[in-house]
């Protein structure tokens, strides 16, 4: 006979071994028998993640044709198709805060921090100055029992400092993730150091070496406490367990590959630690992030598939072009559709990431059900340094609070993204937000967000 019983293993479960804490998926022993599931570990966990693609969008490959439901996904969104049902397209919307005024013609390439912000960068000024950002409104609500409250993960490294162009920081370039309006974070693109801050204890690199073998896994370290803790489960939470095991080993044995072929073949276009091509990387990216939310690792993520000014190419795309050169198109057809090719990889790159979270389960659901996921840029037609008609793609079900299966039209110069944002935020409960000086000090709380004047209804 089995009873019934409220015995559970909390939520907030970590293995622990040398230099190493290793966060758990949610499990079935991990909600209380005969409780609401509103006051157990299976209320579904709200999760952000904005990504970030500098140069827009090919202009006639963006927008599907109709608007509303049951849209036909145009030819850079099709590799959405399969997750309809989560994904809503915007059309139409400005990004004001990132256009020249009359006094500056330029620097359209160096005002990209906007994308999470909604507020206009500071020019000629001897520190940079910006405001918060919305990962990090969502990271201070949500973030406080994970073991990061938000990760920010790039691909190319920043290699510039100080001013960039036209006067503007180049901390407006090479972080979308601010904590306050003077506090940029660094982007993380080496993905063995984005490993270890996943999965390491808050020692040093040099402290943990000390504390296991250089070549080990991070598993071997905790090899005893997992066999300890599997033995109370049930078969499903063994094998779930399992299987995110294998995922963090399989995936610690990439980044070792990526690393010794980045030390076997050096080389100026590769740094140390990096994998041999920035297809591996952003896959390599996208795994550890999807690692990350199954672990609740962390709760609020950023992610720069490359900066403003970018001359990476992509093979896989089916064009081998610049990004940046690429970009500047000349409105002539053939070189739009080559664009659009570029524009189309990255979001099957999303579809990839889309594709895992909707394969993994979480709760009365999946990860893809309780996300909710930004893809934005500063431009929509980058020939023309166009901060108008940008892309913007919401993907995720946020547990429930986000509908998807929407193309969103917009008529040309009547909405910003910097309302979007302030709506985004609602749907995380989050209605007031910091006020600051322009010294960058905490002054009081407001409804507004950067330059926001409404919410959008979503």
């Amino acid at each position: 006979m089995s009873f019934i019983t409220k015995k559970f293993i909390p939520r907030r479960t970590f293995l622990r071994g040398a230099g190493v804490t290793i966060g758990l998926p949610l499990l079935d022993s991990m909600i209380p028998a005969q409780t609401p599931q509103n006051q157990t570990a299976a209320v579904p966990v709200r999760r952000f993640l904005g990504v970030w693609h500098p140069h827009g969008a090919a202009p006639g490959y963006w927008s599907p044709l109709q608007e509303g439901p049951n849209f036909d996904f145009s030819f850079i969104t099709k590799p959405l198709e399969p997750f309809r049902k989560r994904v809503t397209l915007i059309s139409g919307m400005d990004m004001p805060e990132a256009m020249a005024t009359t006094e500056e013609p330029g620097g359209d390439h160096a005002r990209g921090a906007v994308l999470l912000s909604g507020a206009r960068p500071r020019r000629n000024s001897v520190s940079p100055y910006l405001g918060i950002t919305l990962d990090q409104l969502i990271a201070r609500k949500y973030g406080r029992d994970t073991i990061l409250e938000s990760i920010q993960l790039g691909v190319e490294q920043d290699g510039n400092f100080g001013n960039c162009n036209w006067g503007y920081s180049c901390a407006y370039t090479n972080s979308i993730s601010w904590t306050s309006p003077i506090q940029p974070l660094p982007t993380e693109v080496n993905p063995r150091v984005a490993f270890e801050r996943l999965f390491g204890d808050g020692t040093s690199p040099e402290e943990r070496k000390l504390g296991r073998k250089e070549n080990a896994s991070i598993l071997d370290s905790v090899a005893q406490e997992i066999n300890v803790f599997k033995q109370p489960l049930g078969a499903g939470d063994k094998a779930r367990l399992d299987t995110y095991l294998e995922n963090v080993r399989e995936i610690e044995r990439r980044i070792k590959i990526a690393m010794e072929r980045s030390i076997q073949e050096p080389s100026e276009e590769i740094p140390f630690g990096l994998p041999e091509n920035k297809h591996v990387h952003y896959l390599l990216m996208y795994d550890l992030l999807a690692l990350a939310f199954q672990g609740d690792l962390t709760r609020s993520a950023t992610y720069m598939l490359g900066k403003d000014l970018s001359g990476a190419s992509f093979p896989e795309s089916g064009f081998n072009g610049g990004w940046h050169g690429s970009s500047h198109h000349g409105d002539k057809p053939e070189n739009v559709a080559n664009y659009a090719k570029m524009n189309r990889y990255h979001v099957q790159n999303l579809a990839y990431f889309a594709d895992k979270l909707s394969k993994t389960p979480d709760g009365d659901g999946t990860l893809l059900d309780h996300i909710l996921i930004y893809k934005g840029s500063n431009m929509g037609n980058s020939h023309r340094h166009a901060h108008v008609k940008v892309p913007v793609i919401l993907l995720g079900g946020l547990d429930g609070n986000f509908k998807g299966n929407r193309h969103i039209v917009f008529p040309d110069n009547t909405e910003r993204t910097s309302n979007m944002l302030l709506a985004l935020l609602h749907k995380y409960d989050i209605t007031e937000v910091p006020r600051y000086d322009v010294a960058g000090k905490e002054t009081g709380m407001q409804q507004n967000f950067g330059s926001s004047t409404t919410p959008l209804s979503l």
